[in-house]
């Protein structure tokens, strides 16, 4: 496969190819989901990040919970959620994330933060807190999606110390373009060391990571980076395709086709990736409870009946 990177102009991010233009199932679910959630007072990274799965994942009642806020102390070029001095964590969030959890009849719990920068542990003892109250409401495992903790090292072993089931940390793109793409405080080597570390320290706990496609990286910069991953300890892989959440953040240099994702996640299998779901709508959280379990795992790409939504952010 020849390396991809953007075209002379990149495309506009209104002149969708047909593989990204689909029908979402609408329902009482999403609107019970969206409903509960509200009520809650909980932030899920779905509709901060104008996720292109939300609708279809809130009508499964399902939901990637954003915790310690909902502005972020970094401004990454890629991401949808706002900017800003974040408040103090909410002491009794952890508590409504675990009723929301038990109430949605969740199998599997899905949390994420945005990054906290300005918290001496980056959050990960508010994280450590949000693991036991789910634990203690449902039977559901538990994964978590930090920071990178501004590579505290101690903030890792703290979050560890809470056994989550599934340890993932997006890599989001390859290392040419980390620092353009996640901002200057962002590190790939600690990326790896944190991988290396998880792996070392709680062998038992799996790990996962993903990478957006489209930035403007090249075929062999992403087998590259796969090939530093896995033995690093990855072991779940996810692959998608970036798209601009607004006309603030960096535009997208191109649109892959599903046979390059099909051919991506083939290599990564070939190089020892235990799960792979790769695809124009992968995100780092998705169809996450069956990665877990080790089940199949559906094609992205298929349509689906319902109202079509291929114009939303």
């Amino acid at each position: 496969m020849a390396p991809y990177g953007p075209p002379p102009s990149a495309p506009s991010p209104r002149s969708l190819p047909r593989w990204l233009k689909r029908k979402v199932p609408k329902g009482d679910a999403e609107h019970f989901t969206s409903k509960l959630i509200d009520q809650l007072g909980l932030q899920t990274v779905c509709r901060h990040a104008r996720c292109p799965n939300r609708m279809e994942c809130y009508a499964q009642k399902t939901a990637t919970f954003l915790i310690l806020g909902e502005k972020c102390t970094r401004d990454c070029a890629f991401c949808g959620v706002r900017p800003g001095k974040p408040e103090p964590p909410e002491a009794d969030e952890p508590r409504r994330l675990a009723e929301a959890a038990a109430r949605l009849g969740l199998r599997h719990v899905v949390i994420t933060c945005v990054t906290r920068d300005d918290l001496p542990d980056g959050g990960a003892e508010h994280f450590c807190r949000t693991i036991a109250a789910v634990r203690a409401a449902t039977g559901a495992t538990v994964e978590v999606l930090p920071s990178d903790f501004s590579g505290n090292p101690a903030a890792v072993d703290r979050l560890l110390a809470a056994r989550p089931d599934v340890y993932n940390h997006n890599t989001e793109t390859v290392p040419r373009l980390y620092r353009a793409v996640r901002g200057p405080k962002a590190d790939y080597r600690w990326t790896l060391e944190m991988f290396r570390r998880v792996a070392a320290r709680a062998p038992g706990i799996r790990t996962k990571t993903g990478l957006m496609l489209g930035l403007g990286e090249t075929t062999a910069e992403v087998l590259d980076t796969l090939a530093e991953l896995r033995p690093a300890g990855v072991e779940m892989l996810t692959l998608g395709q970036y798209l601009q959440p607004s006309p603030r953040q960096t535009p997208v240099a191109r649109y892959v086709e599903p046979a390059e994702f099909d051919h991506l996640a083939a290599l990564a299998r070939s190089m020892g990736y235990r799960q792979v779901a790769a695809g124009p709508f992968v995100r780092s959280s998705y169809q996450a409870g069956e990665m877990v379990a080790g089940a199949s795992i559906a094609d992205p790409n298929e349509m689906q009946s319902g109202e079509d939504h291929s114009r939303d952010p």
